[in-house]
């Protein structure tokens, strides 16, 4: 049902972005890339998703702080895919600091990144869809589009920001054959999360073990992260006929986090 559609993924040369992009192309999806890194590894990438598809798989260093270049992003989709049928809304940052001390600029950068760019690449490919007559929006939300840590302001901002704009667009395209939903996970090893466990271990003077469970999974009453597979899966899921009814929705795949 899946093949020969196309998808842009925003965030997506490594964690989880790389793991939907591997998903879709699965299914026979073409994709178009984004994100930063190595030049060499993003062409490794985009070859190998190729031939997992067999179809297209193009690469843009669009920066989501940017508006022109999202918007040129889509219209080298667009012309390379005749459209793109699924967007992926992925790409994201943080930082943690009390509100009082926090740099205006990593604000700044959180919103456009995490919220922001999620408007610009919404609005530059609603149309298309409702012209086709399908189309897939799916948001990477966060445990915290539902619930608040402290210290994580501009995070938490976006994500809640995020869960009101699927709801909305959603509404707007609800009779156009287009799906707009979001998908919130808990903690996900990600390359990212990895790097930061031996430096919180030597800081706490605890165990590289301890700090996966009593500090990143304290919340997560699974104590266990949630897989980058999970997410992707749930992804392609939603992109099936069998989610077809379902628009609107925020999916909690974190270990029943927000259950509590």
């Amino acid at each position: 049902m899946l093949k020969g559609k196309s998808a842009l993924i925003t965030g997506s040369t490594s964690g989880i972005g790389r793991g939907i992009a591997e998903a879709l192309a699965d299914v026979g999806v073409n994709i178009m890339l984004n994100g930063f890194g190595d030049e060499a590894e993003i062409e490794a990438l985009r070859a190998d998703l190729e031939m997992r598809s067999g179809g297209k798989a193009l690469y843009s260093a669009a920066d989501m702080t940017k508006p022109e270049q999202i918007e040129a992003m889509v219209a080298d989709a667009t012309a390379a895919f005749g459209g793109v049928d699924i967007l992926v809304n992925n790409a994201g940052i943080q930082f943690v600091s009390p509100i009082e001390e926090f740099p205006t600029d990593k604000w700044d950068a959180i919103i456009a990144i995490n919220l922001t760019s999620a408007y610009h690449t919404t609005k530059h490919t609603l149309a298309g869809m409702k012209a086709r007559g399908w189309g897939r929006i799916i948001n990477l939300a966060s445990a915290h589009s539902l619930v608040a840590s402290p210290y994580k302001a501009a995070y938490v901002a976006a994500k809640h920001g995020i869960a009101g704009l699927t709801k909305t667009v959603a509404l707007e395209c609800a009779e156009d054959g287009v799906t707009v939903n979001a998908v919130s996970p808990g903690y996900v090893l990600t390359p990212l999360v990895a790097a930061q466990i031996p430096g919180t271990a030597k800081a706490r003077g605890i165990t590289e073990d301890e700090v996966k469970r009593d500090v990143l999974l304290a919340a997560q009453p699974t104590k266990k992260f949630v897989g980058i597979d999970e997410v992707a899966g749930t992804v392609v899921f939603l992109c099936g006929d069998a989610a077809a009814g379902i628009t609107g929705s925020n999916l909690s795949i974190d270990g029943g986090w927000t259950a509590k």
